[in-house]
């Protein structure tokens, strides 16, 4: 696994030594637990993967994506976990780098938007080789699509192709959230497994 540049290098270590939202919240009250954030840099990956926020179990392991939604994207993706976790393949950018916490119904809070407006404009200018960005969740499509999101999320997702085949820059495949709650979602739109999923396994055999 090649090691990260030296600009890289500070701004991964940077975001691991945040503790903006704990100390110095803007928005919200101080995060409930000790920030842990959860981020992967890379200078070679052609894709980098765009998600919500580390739920409670990758917020004590510290290792993105392991839990069963996981288990989901990879089958999505067509790889295993020595290629998910294989830093020269896939950038991990969530827009939120810790673990938000619970709302009053036991659901996972939405990512804090201190992450976004501190990190994330330095950290994709800062991996300019990026061919492929697929965002998971309405809050990823937000910051990627910007206008050109759909009213849902579901409209959004449907109309990938709109993002998907481009002239210039990176391709942006919008997707749902993998998280087995979703598995309602996916019996009623099997457009996604059927059009969906096979483009996005050739895309991704062929950029890593």
């Amino acid at each position: 696994m090649n090691a990260l540049s030296p600009v890289l290098d500070r701004l991964s270590s940077q975001i691991k030594a945040c503790r903006l939202c704990r100390d110095a919240p803007r928005y919200l009250p101080p995060l409930p637990n000790e920030p842990n954030p959860v981020c992967v840099l890379s200078q070679t990956a052609r894709i980098v993967i765009c998600g919500q926020a580390p739920g409670i179990r990758v917020h004590n392991s510290g290792v993105p994506f392991n839990d069963p939604s996981g288990d989901r994207l990879r089958e999505w993706l067509g790889v295993d976990r020595d290629a998910f976790y294989d830093r020269d393949k896939f950038a991990i950018v969530p827009m939120g780098f810790c673990f938000p916490g619970y709302d009053a119904h036991g659901g996972d809070l939405p990512p804090r938007r201190e992450c976004r407006e501190t990190w994330h404009d330095s950290v994709f200018a800062s991996m300019p080789q990026i061919e492929l960005i697929l965002t998971i969740g309405q809050y990823a499509q937000a910051y990627h699509l910007g206008s050109r999101r759909r009213a849902s999320m579901t409209d959004t997702v449907f109309h990938w192709q709109d993002y998907f085949n481009v002239v210039s820059g990176p391709s942006i495949l919008p997707l749902p959230h993998p998280s087995w709650r979703n598995s309602g979602w996916l019996r009623r739109n099997p457009w996604f497994g059927e059009n969906v999923l096979p483009v996005l396994r050739e895309k991704v055999k062929i950029l890593i």
